[in-house]
């Protein structure tokens, strides 16, 4: 190493011996392709790969004595590798290890970003500034910043522009501690409830989640912040529900439902794709050239570069067993349009793969282009040092009411008997596990916590005035925590019950992790933990003594409210038929107990929205809004309508429709308009939703598709004329030769407040 700095630092005093100029790639005035093309061809090949990795961050630093400094494993990486990238740096969950006592705050982070920074410069030949990619789906997972709800929360809110600001603060806290690449948003299709990740999703429709991801990425994007969209592609339908599993997919589907979300974001500013662990009809994503290369780059004119997600590489060898070897799967990846080994295990045996042209220079160069002019683009070049009070905004006042307002936005209210809102001076037993625990409002891909940040849902009722007693109950998971007993006793003495209960996706320092960070389900294990990446379903019950602990409750007599916080459609079967209110609140994010408690207190009137379908049993899935026709027949047991179906959410006040009206352009756009009439003595949100269905095409079409929506604020016998636009999109359909194109034919416009709740329709022709 000391020969390597020794000999870096010769070169250069021989160049400024022989006079020679400033190189083009440090000249700020040039272009970003321009300077990384002159960097590159000062390159060699082992330089040129180490640009391609991205190694796990958090192992470079050490904490000491309250301050940070770069580790043995950054140097090697750097000085042996020539390294590029790092990915989690400032990451800190039970995985990482890192804790609240090991890891960084933001301004520990700083002083990290700094020094990797100052080594990867001042250290080697070329000195090539470090890129540091973070998670970032909810909030940057690190500690000390704004934890938001998760994504399916996010979308609960149907509101674009409110998910916009949170990207605005993401962005904000990604660049203040260095940040340049944030990972996220993910947006795969949850049409499978048993899968583990539906909680990191915007839910199971293609407009609503290409209109929520693309108001994230506007807003990360306009803070320099490079949003990297998960997972590249068909990752959220897998066989089983098994994370990672193939996945079943037509071509159609394909390019109707799955492809226009990642190109929706692409066109709001998305600069990074990250491949997926499944495979469709047989091929790997992580090596599917006709996807990662055909469609990004060639169809799209995809401007950014293609990232693995960890570890994917390997497994076209180590799970997909398409490679001989770690060699082969990299060769493979690279070749197919994978620009960043994301664990970096096996770009980095890939230099006589270069050497003996199995993967062309011409291939290599592009990779590496691809990710240089991101650097000098992010200016990291030319301005690669962060002040020291960079990160002084992090989670200020300003983020945190933003956190709180799309938590408010998100609750959403499914039944109501009339005991909500509560009245004033009400005596509330609060009980189930979910009321006082911080985590399992937090969702996955969240760093480690200070309490004080955190508002629970006792917290909140706590903060808003309320009389409450406290009594767990149960835990999620775990059959040997029970104070049932005492919970129905508190329950008798109050006016009304409120039963916090769900799911949980917190990890513990107990949890066995594979090596790609997700969970494994252990059976003897004691956790809350049913959901999360790995921990997939078989069912959809509530855990634990959860369901004897709402039916106790339910036999004091007393008003029973059940609030589910989950990260993906729990059964609700019992609590839909017994309990007087029922609310679900996702996983909320740190400001959960405040939206909680001004919503059952009547200080908000809820207007949150189910993006994705309710089912009633696992044995009817999909249950998904938009399946093909035709329309599907009840069961022998239950009927074949979901308990809770896409678009719904209830008020505190009631809306009528009317007046629909449509007007056609010449590029066979259209504009929606209807009058919307607040009957209720309430203001309150509605959330307007437009649908259209193609009443005879070439092929099978869905039984509606949502096309438009507005969040509109009305109040108490006020009438709104909410006009929305409906782009020529909405009635395309992929034919026969695969060709995207307006049929002429009727087309049947609906508007409603759910999908199943259709207030208004109106036929067009085309």
């Amino acid at each position: 190493m000391k020969q390597w700095m020794m000999a870096g630092a010769a070169a250069a005093l021989l160049l400024a011996a022989c006079g020679e100029k400033t190189p083009l790639y440090k000249d700020a005035s040039r272009t970003a392709e321009e300077r990384a093309d002159d960097l590159i061809g000062r390159m060699t090949v082992e330089e040129k790969l180490g640009q391609l990795l991205c190694p796990l961050g958090w192992p470079m630093y050490e904490k000491v004595d309250g301050d940070v400094r770069i580790t043995d494993n950054y140097r090697k990486f750097i000085q042996e590798q020539h390294g590029g990238m790092l990915w989690g740096a400032f990451r800190a969950d039970p995985w990482t290890r890192k804790t609240l006592e090991n890891g960084l705050n933001p301004a520990l982070a700083v002083k990290a970003f700094n020094a990797f920074q100052h080594y990867a410069i001042d250290s080697t030949r070329l000195g090539i500034p470090i890129l540091l990619a973070e998670e970032a789906p909810h909030g940057h997972m690190a500690i000390g910043t704004t934890v938001f709800p998760t994504s399916i929360g996010l979308s609960a809110t149907w509101d674009p522009e409110l998910i916009r600001k949170v990207g605005e603060v993401i962005g904000d806290e990604l660049m203040a501690v260095g940040g340049t690449i944030g990972y996220g948003p993910v947006i795969d299709l949850s049409r499978e409830p048993r899968w583990s990740r539906v909680e990191e999703t915007y839910g199971e429709d293609v407009f609503l989640t290409a209109e929520m991801a693309g108001a994230l990425v506007r807003g990360t994007s306009s803070r320099g912040v490079i949003s990297t969209l998960k997972h590249f592609v068909a990752y959220g339908i897998p066989e089983g529900g098994h994370n990672g599993s193939p996945s079943h997919i037509g071509i159609r589907d394909l390019e109707e439902n799955v492809l226009p979300t990642f190109k929706a974001a692409i066109d709001a500013g998305a600069l990074s794709v990250m491949t997926s662990y499944n495979s469709i009809d047989g091929i790997p994503t992580t090596c599917n050239r006709e996807l990662l290369t055909g469609v990004l780059h060639d169809r799209w004119n995809f401007d950014g570069f293609v990232v693995s997600d960890l570890e994917s590489i390997d497994g076209i060898f180590t799970s997909h067993r398409v490679a001989k070897d770690r060699q082969e799967a990299g060769e493979m990846a690279l070749n197919a349009g994978v620009d960043v080994d994301l664990g970096a295990h096996c770009f980095s045996l890939l230099k006589e793969s270069v050497e003996e042209g199995r993967v062309p220079m011409a291939t290599l160069d592009r990779a590496v282009k691809r990710v240089l002019v991101r650097k000098f683009k992010a200016g990291l070049f030319d301005h690669p040092y962060l002040p020291e009070d960079s990160a002084r905004e992090v989670r200020s006042p300003q983020h945190v009411a933003v956190a709180a307002q799309v938590a408010r936005e998100s609750v959403t209210l499914l039944k109501n008997s009339g005991v909500l809102p509560l009245k004033a001076g009400t005596r509330i037993a609060l009980v189930g596990p979910n009321a006082d625990n911080m985590y399992n409002q937090l969702g996955d891909y969240t760093a480690p916590q200070d309490p004080d940040n955190i508002v629970t849902m006792l917290e909140g009722l706590k903060n808003g005035g309320a009389a409450v007693t406290y009594v767990k109950g149960c835990a999620v998971r775990d059959t040997r925590s029970n104070t049932i007993a005492e919970a129905v006793q508190a329950a008798r003495r109050s006016d009304v019950v409120v039963a916090v209960v769900g799911g949980s996706s917190a990890r513990d320092f107990k949890t066995k992790y594979i090596d790609t960070g997700a969970a494994v389900v252990d059976q003897t294990a004691v956790s809350d933990m049913d959901a999360g990446e790995g921990f997939d379903r078989s069912t959809l019950d509530l855990l634990g003594l959860q369901l004897p602990l709402l039916k106790e409750l339910k036999a004091t007599g007393k008003p029973l409210v059940v609030v589910y916080i989950e990260g993906r459609p729990l059964d609700k079967n019992w609590a839909a038929a017994e309990a007087d209110a029922l609310l679900t609140l996702w996983y909320p994010g740190q400001e959960g107990g405040t939206a909680l408690s001004d919503v059952l207190l009547g200080r908000y009137n809820p207007a949150g929205r189910l993006s994705v379908s309710v089912p009633r049993s696992v044995g009817q899935l999909p249950v998904y809004y938009n399946r093909k026709m035709p329309y599907s027949h009840d069961y022998v047991e239950v009927s074949q309508t979901p308990l809770y179906p896409f678009g719904y959410g209830l008020s505190y006040t009631t809306f009528e429709y009317a007046n629909l009206k449509t007007e056609m352009s010449d590029g066979q756009d259209a504009t929606v308009s209807v009058d919307v009439t607040n009957t209720g003595a309430l203001a309150g949100d509605e959330v307007v939703q437009v649908y259209v269905r193609d009443l005879v095409a070439s092929t099978v079409r869905p039984r509606k598709q949502l096309c438009a929506f507005r969040r509109v604020r009305i109040g108490p016998g006020e009438t709104v004329t909410v006009t929305l636009p409906v782009q020529r999109s909405a009635f395309e359909l992929v034919n026969a030769a695969c060709e995207r194109v307006v049929e002429s034919g009727e087309f049947e416009i609906q508007v409603g407040a759910s999908s199943e709740d259709i207030r208004q329709k109106i036929t067009i022709s085309l």
